[in-house]
């Protein structure tokens, strides 16, 4: 705890040296020219283990296509969850191929369709998975995604609504839809997210994004936020790549784009291949240097 309460101090010390406060018509006070970066996550050994032994498994025992499937499938989640993509994407049709019916094998491969900027074969994708589960709750929030960096924020805002209902005190499915809705309209986007935040709870860290989001706090009040009940380096590290993504997103709607770059570098920069906000800094950054 003191490492990680030594690191937000130097952090906040540095933040508050380059900003005061949040205006609502500039955003220069996100300046980031001395931001910490975050120690980046290790590669997760467990994984690495749980890899080899389902890779053993489906080369030497006798299996049925379901069994060897649905190995493929777990072997697939363990790529995913170390950035080896390509790998986890071979093994995801490759279990499609002898169970066709394995809808969390869509949604994993939606994500990565949206990641490619492929939206036209995710949208396939999560079609699939929502066919054949229609109560995949998280295929609604990445359809919503893919839709939102596709171009179709109307559609988004449906499909990003669902799944934010399913838990109204969610902060993030929150921001996401905030997202997609100021896209549509900015004034009743910002109107939606003050009504709506009333219903996270204040004891929740990412309260802290949404009033930043609100220009209810400013960026050093927002640092102070950060160590809030944290134990470890790890979720320290998982926390600050959220709030680097979401910092990159804001830094955007500013339209500062150069800062929302390095925001988005630094949430790749830490490794957390399993989150949400890591998976899309990438596309955000790839969208940037296309102009979009």
């Amino acid at each position: 705890m003191k490492l990680i309460m030594k690191v937000i101090a130097i952090l906040l010390v540095l933040l508050t040296q380059a900003c005061s406060s949040l205006p609502s018509t500039s955003h220069k006070n996100m300046a980031m020219e001395q931001l910490i970066i975050a120690e980046p996550l290790p590669t997760n050994y467990k994984s690495e283990l749980a890899i080899a032994r389902l890779t053993d498994i489906i080369q030497r025992a006798e299996l049925t296509n379901e069994q060897r499937a649905e190995l493929y499938y777990d072997r697939g989640v363990r790529y995913d969850s170390v950035g080896l993509t390509n790998l986890a994407r071979l093994d995801f049709n490759r279990a499609l191929r002898l169970k066709p019916n394995l809808y969390d094998a869509y949604n994993f491969l939606g994500i990565q369709f949206t990641q490619m900027q492929e939206y036209t074969q995710a949208y396939d994708a999560f079609d699939s998975a929502l066919d054949l589960n229609p109560d995949h709750k998280y295929a609604y929030f990445n359809r919503g995604i893919a839709l939102y960096y596709g171009g179709r924020p109307q559609l988004a805002i449906v499909d990003l609504n669902e799944f934010h209902q399913q838990k109204s005190t969610d902060p993030y499915r929150l921001l996401w839809l905030y997202l997609a809705e100021i896209e549509v309209d900015p004034a009743l986007a910002i109107k939606n997210l003050q009504e709506k935040a009333k219903y996270v709870d204040d004891n929740v860290w990412a309260k802290s994004l949404i009033k930043l989001y609100l220009n209810e706090i400013t960026l050093a009040e927002f640092t102070q936020a950060l160590p809030y009940g944290l134990t470890s380096q790890q979720a320290l590290t998982e926390r600050l790549c959220e709030a680097y993504f979401y910092l990159g997103k804001l830094s955007l709607l500013y339209g500062e784009k150069s800062i929302a770059a390095n925001y988005f570098k630094l949430a790749l920069s830490t490794n957390v291949y399993e989150f949400v906000e890591h998976r899309y800094a990438r596309l955000e950054l790839d969208r940037l240097k296309d102009g979009e």
